[in-house]
């Protein structure tokens, strides 16, 4: 592919305040301090970039080229770092797409953007590959970074099945080449694959829906699920076509559920109301609830964001339910809803006594306490909601009385 001799089309790299902080093993094998350096170059950039795109576009090249080798002896075993530069090429690309440039000048970029992704071996960068397609920008040149990618990836992928073969630039081809709308070709190709993963496969779905051909990407991705079962890009592909067909219900039993999975029961809950309006919120918790054994209790802040509150009540006695959570509950009900505020309560001295929740400390068992007994004051029924938590704390649980010993002057019992 042609590299043109091209000016510097940006401020020198002095500008950058990130980059000598980005030297080769500059952050030895600690990932938090890496992880804060990444969040604050991508910071900069973004700034730079709502002033001066272009100037952004070649910061953010800039960092892509020098991450992988920083971040080198970076002990990435928790997931965090990794996370972090994921996000950062989820970003940065864009910014670099979303530039306003020659092609001459975006063509050097690729290169180097080709040059340190080939040459990450941690990987690092992985993800660069994913947005290949984002980073060509014109069907045009997608086509020919396909065209000069294809040789790799034929070669890796029509190998012996005794021999092992690798080539890192199968998924940029992949990208660029449904880019270049060459989707019959990217089938092709990916027919040769005798290993069926998804981040490729997800290509020949994007492909095959791109063709009109809705219910072929449907079987494609059906296809490509593994013994241990859809992962959740898989399950919203899957959804996606349902509901632009017009099959509701089938999206809902079938997919629903994996495919709006978030990092809490609560996010989960939402996100599934707001992809199915109609659906009734009880209905829904119902389902959800069913659908998930042994973490009844889990789903009580989406009951009660529903203004589902006896169902809220019910699911906090069932399972455990974070013991901070139930008090807050009872403290923002006290006097609206009392009887609520009780429930709550009573189910926050009940998992507190069984020694549930993070760190607790004497104050969070106070506060349970006094919370309860104040919605049971404002139904009038103090005496019996003290005999209630009384009842509770007599059968602690945990480690020498924890909660028997904070409470037991206030409810007369032995400590």
């Amino acid at each position: 592919m042609p590299s043109p001799r091209q000016p510097a089309s940006t401020p020198t790299p002095a500008h950058w305040t990130f980059l000598p902080r980005f030297r080769r093993n500059t952050f030895g094998w600690k990932s938090e301090p890496a992880i804060t350096r990444v969040k604050e170059a991508v910071a900069e950039i973004k700034s730079a970039a709502r002033k001066d795109p272009r100037h952004g576009a070649e910061g953010a090249v800039l960092f892509l080229e020098r991450v992988a080798p920083a971040l080198d002896h970076v002990d990435g075993s928790s997931g965090a770092m990794g996370t972090a530069v994921r996000k950062a090429v989820a970003t940065l690309t864009g910014l670099i797409a979303a530039a306003e440039v020659e092609d001459a000048v975006r063509n050097l970029w690729l290169e180097r953007l080709m040059t340190a992704y080939l040459e990450d071996d941690r990987p690092w960068i992985e993800a660069l590959g994913e947005h290949w397609d984002t980073l060509c920008v014109t069907p045009g040149l997608a086509s020919q970074w396909a065209d000069r990618l294809l040789e790799a990836a034929r070669w890796a992928w029509t190998g012996p099945k005794d021999e092992f073969r690798y080539a890192k630039e199968g998924t940029p081809c992949l990208a660029a080449l449904f880019k270049a709308g060459r989707h019959a070709e990217l089938l092709d190709l990916l027919a040769l694959r005798s290993f069926k993963h998804w981040s490729e496969q997800r290509w020949g779905a994007k492909a095959l829906l791109a063709m009109g051909e809705a219910d072929g990407a449907f079987r494609f991705v059906q296809a490509s699920i593994g013994r241990e079962g859809a992962d959740p890009e898989q399950a919203q592909v899957c959804e996606d076509i349902l509901l632009a067909q017009g099959r509701t219900e089938e999206a809902y039993r079938d997919w629903a559920y994996l495919a709006n999975r978030a990092g809490t029961h609560l996010a989960t809950f939402r996100a599934i109301l707001k992809r199915y309006p109609a659906k009734a919120p009880a209905e829904l918790l119902a389902d959800l609830v069913a659908r998930s054994r042994g973490e009844e209790g889990k789903w009580f802040a989406a009951a009660k964001d529903a203004g589902l509150l006896q169902e809220a009540a019910d699911l906090a006695q069932r399972t455990p339910c974070d013991p901070r959570t139930l008090t807050r509950a009872a403290r923002d009900h006290v006097f609206t809803h009392p009887a609520f505020a009780v429930q709550c309560g009573l189910a926050a001295v009940l998992w507190l006594a069984d020694g549930y929740g993070f760190d607790i400390t004497s104050a969070d068992v106070w506060e349970a306490y006094r919370r309860t007994l104040e919605a049971g004051n404002n139904l009038g029924r103090g005496e019996a909601t003290k005999a209630a938590v009384k009842k509770i704390v007599g059968r602690d649980r945990t480690g020498m009385g924890f909660v028997t010993r904070i409470l037991a002057r206030e409810l007369d019992l032995p400590s």
